[in-house]
């Protein structure tokens, strides 16, 4: 697999910014040989470019000529294919933070799950022989913003394996056969590079049901070729674990949830969770939220997802920071300086007077208190509605597993589905 372009084009950096500095500090010896070495591989560049453009040209030619010849791969057409750096020449990979389950609420059962797929093959790797196998392909299907990206990330950072998160736009080509392409080297890679996880966020939006819709046979083939990739990992590669998210997964193919070995519930955080994740978001900003009123707060948002909480406690911040920024003048008490709304007090800074002094860092910062969550409370609702988690559940109860601990969360009675019009 040769280098892409692009990625040459960078390397040339690294020679021609040690020449640079070998020419600023007098050593011309060692610049010349940096500056050479760097058009070394600039005319490399320059020759692939050439060929570039040669068979660009050459196929606008024959396109101009035939406009209905279609994109069928001659010769030619697959050495443009080659040549271009929209191939999976590049990496997938993603660079994450190092991360903890632990560091997440909730969710017991799924996060034990996913030890067992990713971390217990590695470390108890005796145990796992004859028909005991780890879990290869894991499905987390849930309402939006309930973590289920947030999980994939932290077990792969956990476990310190190669993380691949692929979109439809990673894999989509407008050439025929490029995609299915697309999707062989990526799996290739993940396998090259094991221990990996391969993470397809929004997998509904790629693997529809097949036939329906007035699918196009692109579609269908990425389809294919994807089913075939999943089953190679799921009949034996090695520490290759396929995590996928859909908040609807009803609109999967049937066969594509057939290759999930494990199909995971993630339900909105129930009341422990949520007060988990008010404590995680609130963090080290300075504050006086104690543990009355983190249980406050979680009673308060009963429905709410985790992404939702996220952005109710953003705005708390900002609320305790707008009446300071916001006020016209500052007095000075011990070393910091606060707003003063006595208009008799002497010895008073506005805010320009301390940007001028640069004494911007002496202003107090004020600590987040629990009468910040009300003033905003009104301006948070949960994303999520009963209909949405009517077809979750039903999904659920149908072909996939819940976590140990359901969430407390409104959710409908069973045998009591209502009917819900799309």
């Amino acid at each position: 697999m040769t280098t892409p372009l692009t990625k040459r084009l960078d390397d040339t950096k690294v020679p021609l910014n040690k020449a640079i500095d070998a020419e600023r500090k007098g050593d011309d010896a060692g610049a010349l040989k940096h500056y050479k070495e760097a058009l070394e591989q600039y005319s490399c560049c320059i020759e692939e470019l050439k060929k570039k453009f040669q068979l660009y040209s050459e196929r606008v030619k024959v396109i101009e000529k035939n406009p209905n010849l279609g994109s069928s791969k001659t010769d030619m057409v697959q050495a443009v294919f080659s040549l271009t750096d929209s191939s999976p020449e590049s990496s997938h990979v993603v660079k994450l933070s190092d991360g903890n389950l632990n560091s997440l609420g909730g969710l017991e059962y799924c996060k034990q799950v996913l030890r067992e797929a990713a971390i217990w093959p590695i470390e108890y790797r005796h145990f796992f022989t004859g028909n005991r196998k780890p879990w290869r392909a894991v499905l987390l299907f849930g309402p939006p913003g309930s973590g289920k990206t947030l999980l994939a990330e932290t077990i792969a950072a956990e476990a310190k394996f190669n993380f691949f998160s692929i979109s439809p736009s990673d894999i989509v080509c407008k050439w025929m056969g490029e995609s299915e392409q697309h999707v062989k080297d990526l799996f290739q890679e993940a396998r090259e590079k094991a221990p990996s996880i391969i993470f397809i966020d929004e997998i509904d939006s790629l693997c529809g049901p097949r036939g329906e819709n007035n699918e196009h046979e692109p579609s269908r083939r990425i389809k294919s070729e994807l089913l075939v990739q999943m089953q190679g990992v799921c009949n034996g590669a090695e520490h290759v674990l396929i995590l996928a998210a859909t908040n609807t997964p009803y609109d999967l193919d049937k066969a594509i949830r057939r290759r999930f070995d494990m199909r995971i519930y993630i339900p909105l955080p129930n009341d422990e969770a949520r007060k988990h994740i008010f404590k995680v978001q609130i963090g080290e900003t300075p504050n006086m939220i104690g543990e009355e009123e983190l249980k406050f707060l979680a009673n308060d948002t009963e429905g709410f997802s985790g992404s939702d909480i996220s952005y109710y406690v953003k705005d708390a911040l900002y609320q305790s920071i707008r009446p300071t920024l916001r006020a016209d003048s500052f007095i000075k008490t011990g070393k910091e300086w606060v707003p003063c709304q006595d208009a008799g007090v002497r010895h008073k800074k506005s805010l320009q007077e301390l940007k001028k002094d640069k004494q911007i860092s002496e202003i107090q910062v004020p600590k987040i208190k629990l009468a910040h969550f009300k003033e905003v409370r009104e301006r948070h609702k949960p994303t999520v509605n009963e209909a949405d988690l009517e077809l979750l559940v039903k999904f659920k109860e149908e072909f996939g597993v819940e976590d140990e601990e359901p969430s407390d969360a409104p959710r409908p009675a069973k045998g009591k589905m209502k009917t819900v019009s799309k």
